[in-house]
């Protein structure tokens, strides 16, 4: 049957016609590095943003930044560590307010830690919710469902909060509406070569892949 015939079918049965209606782009917010935000636009509120990239590549630096850029816009964050990588004294020097940072600890546990920031999404109030699973093996980051990641997409929709997910490679994959890959580029030493060196410096690029879900179809029906 055509949909020609099914529409006026419909319409008739629920009192209303089917109707395309575009949402309104998503509010952003920086990111906290200039560069990424001219190139992605920032980072959207009540969507899954998925930062992803090797050891040693900037997710890490980049998720500070983050966290750093919303407790200075005077928001409360949360950041659920899946591994207990998070380092307080780092973050602060970098400029995170830990006054305004809630960490959430998850006994090396990926799923516990998926199940704690869907927790914390649906309590709001949190202008950031980051999951930080860049220690977690691959392996165990894979064996996340794209259901999960579908049920976080859901429960962050309609809100303020800006979803972040760190992560050695992509997961929530079309979940995502906003991908940053990171790469390292150049690592600076000190010393001789053989011999014990300190590192200097990195230099690390970012590149950003959007995913558009401003339309949707929404059907109006008349109150009965």
């Amino acid at each position: 049957m055509s949909a020609a015939v099914l529409l006026p079918q419909f319409a008739s049965v629920l009192g209303g016609e089917p109707d395309w209606r575009c949402r309104p782009a998503p509010e952003t917010v920086p990111s906290g590095i200039a560069e990424i935000d001219i190139d992605s636009g920032g980072l959207p509120r009540g969507c899954l943003t998925e930062i992803f990239g090797s050891g040693s590549s900037g997710r890490a630096t980049l998720m500070t930044a983050i966290l750093a850029q919303a407790t200075a816009r005077q928001e409360f964050c949360a950041l659920v560590d899946a591994e207990d990588a998070f380092d307080p004294a780092s973050a602060e020097s970098a400029g995170v307010c830990l006054a305004r940072l809630l960490w959430v600890r998850c006994g090396h546990n990926a799923e516990h830690a998926l199940r704690a920031a869907d927790l914390l999404i649906q309590s709001g109030g949190f202008g950031v919710v980051a999951l930080d699973l860049g220690d977690t093996a691959a392996a165990s980051a894979r064996r996340i469902s794209l259901t999960s990641w579908f049920r976080l997409r859901r429960a962050v929709e309609n809100t303020p909060t800006v979803l972040i997910s760190v992560a050695r490679q992509s997961n929530a994959k079309t979940c995502a509406s906003l991908q940053l890959e990171c790469a390292r580029e150049h690592a600076a030493w000190s010393g001789a070569l053989h011999s014990s060196r300190l590192l200097r410096a990195i230099s690390a690029r970012a590149t950003s892949t959007q995913r558009s879900k401003t339309c949707s179809p929404v059907f109006t029906a008349a109150a009965l």
